[in-house]
């Protein structure tokens, strides 16, 4: 066999802990990369998991620090209207409604599944609900129907009528909602079996 001079590159330090001709150790810190990885993926998948389940149930919320613009219930006022002074609408067919018109259902009360009851009566007719999710608060001794258009009156009333429970109330305290169904005790008592 032919031999060589040796030369610079024949000289290796020991202090690389090489296994292979190519490979160089790993730089420091990487296990703290992969940790980082693997507490993102799984803050992810908890946030995930969170409003998955918000999404199911009416009763899981979780209000996000800065951008949380619930707003306590309002209380219903002196002006709130056991009896509506028009003729309640229960049909949606009758009632003049504005673009994208939704009903919001806030579920005031501890017990659970109470906003998809009254989702199930209004859509029955044919109501367009949209939201239904918890309150801010969960003792409301009464159902209120929020309406926040004088015009809308009729359809509050309906609402109401509906549902075999509450009053109803003109507020501007649930902005982009045109009608906004505060559930209370009485309505758990009209839905208990």
């Amino acid at each position: 066999m032919a031999e060589y001079t040796p030369d610079r590159f024949d000289e290796i330090p020991a202090s690389l802990g090489r296994v292979g001709a190519h490979r160089a150790p790993a730089p420091r810190g990487r296990r703290w990369i992969v940790v980082a990885w693997a507490a993102l993926a799984s803050g992810v998948l908890v946030v995930a998991g969170l409003y998955g389940l918000s999404l199911i149930s009416d009763r899981v919320t979780f209000p996000l620090p800065g951008l949380d613009t619930a707003e306590p219930m309002p209380t219903p006022s002196e002006s709130a209207s056991a009896p509506a002074s028009v003729e309640p609408i229960t049909d949606p067919a009758l009632a003049v409604l504005p673009a994208g018109f939704t009903i919001t259902v806030l579920n005031g009360t501890e017990v659970d599944g109470l906003g998809a009851a009254a989702r199930d009566l209004l859509a029955a007719p044919g109501w367009p609900v949209g939201t239904v999710t918890a309150a801010a608060q969960t003792d409301l001794a009464e159902t209120v129907v929020y309406y926040s258009d004088p015009t809308l009156e009729g359809v509050a009333a309906g609402m109401a009528s509906l549902l075999g429970a509450g009053v109803i109330e003109l507020s501007d305290a649930f902005p982009g909602a045109p009608i906004t169904i505060a559930l209370g005790a009485d309505f758990a008592a009209v839905v208990a079996p």
